[in-house]
């Protein structure tokens, strides 16, 4: 077993200095502003996200992952404008990948919706504190690309995205990691890179013959020019407070998906991918929350019902 783990864990490792994946998220048709800045102010709130991930339940030094965003509209010189922050941190084995990211958006009506075309500006960071005792099979004299020392490396972090939505409709297309910055570890051959990932994402609410029921299906297509990763997702809503559904990633997983909203507007929502890799019988599946809430901060107007925001 302990084996295993080695080569789980170099193998992932390895794939990261050659072409380092964003981190998944089973629930990414509620995360629109992590993959696009476009989606900033794409409501008429403040809204805040976060999703945390346990990847891979059971294998040693398996991806956690946490994830923030923050978005509101801002109406300045009669234009609407999206504003917003994401944080975003990533731990695999001795691989710690931390970014953080202002976001803009600059909004205009069109048709039934509106359009935001946004940017973001950031900071990287990849530390590693590479830790071979044990390692009977892999180690740094194997392979000069294997990282010795390790290190803590910043570097700047740039993504585009166009996001169009109207009440019960999204469409975006982004692009992350636009610069490609590199992480070069001093005394190390081995070199890191955020590869440019680019993402189509699209959803619709489709109202059933009971008003008290809408099915919601999207799609998200993730792909670094080198690999591909599609994600198929349906879920089913009632009374607009209680969902749950089912997601694929083809090649990846099977996902079981619930949520809820509360009475003062949270959104909770959980889900379980149970493998279809060979990974399978080596983890108990993987585990995935995530909580939203969007508000406004007017205190002049009287108590309104809350209308329930798809993305934020």
């Amino acid at each position: 077993m302990k084996r295993l783990v080695y080569i789980i864990v170099f193998g992932a490792v390895s794939l990261n200095v050659l072409s380092q994946q964003d981190p998944k998220f089973s629930q990414n048709m509620f995360l629109a502003p992590f993959y696009n800045p476009g989606a900033a102010g794409s409501s008429d709130k403040i809204c805040l996200a976060a999703a945390f991930r346990n990847q891979w339940t059971g294998l040693p030094d398996a991806p956690v992952t946490t994830a923030f965003t923050a978005n509101m509209p801002v109406h300045l010189l009669g234009r609407t404008h999206g504003i917003g922050l994401t944080l975003m941190n990533d731990n695999l084995a001795f691989n710690n990948d931390f970014l953080v990211s202002a976001v803009y958006a600059f909004r205009i009506d069109l048709g039934q919706g509106s359009l935001g075309i946004g940017a973001n500006l950031g900071l990287a960071n990849q530390a590693l504190t590479p830790d071979w005792n044990g390692a009977d099979i892999i180690t740094p004299d194997t392979d000069d690309a294997i990282p010795k020392n390790g290190g803590s490396i910043f570097g700047f972090d740039m993504g585009l995205g166009a996001f169009y939505n109207t009440d019960n409709l999204y469409v975006g297309v982004s692009i992350t990691h636009l610069n490609q910055t590199s992480f070069d570890y001093p005394e190390d051959v081995a070199e890191s890179k955020l590869i440019r990932h680019y993402y189509l994402m699209a959803g619709y609410n489709i109202q059933l013959a009971n008003p008290m029921f809408e099915i919601m299906p999207s799609l998200m297509v993730q792909t670094d020019g080198r690999s591909n990763l599609i994600y198929l997702n349906t879920n089913l809503r009632y009374n607009k407070r209680f969902w749950g559904g089912v997601s694929y990633s083809v090649g990846g997983a099977l996902t079981a998906l619930f949520g809820i909203e509360m009475m003062n507007g949270i959104k909770i929502g959980y889900s379980y991918d149970f493998e279809l890799s060979p990974l399978l019988k080596y983890n108990s599946g993987s585990h995935e929350i995530t909580v939203r809430y969007c508000f406004d901060l007017s205190v002049d107007k009287s108590p309104q019902k809350y209308k329930s925001i798809r993305f934020l």
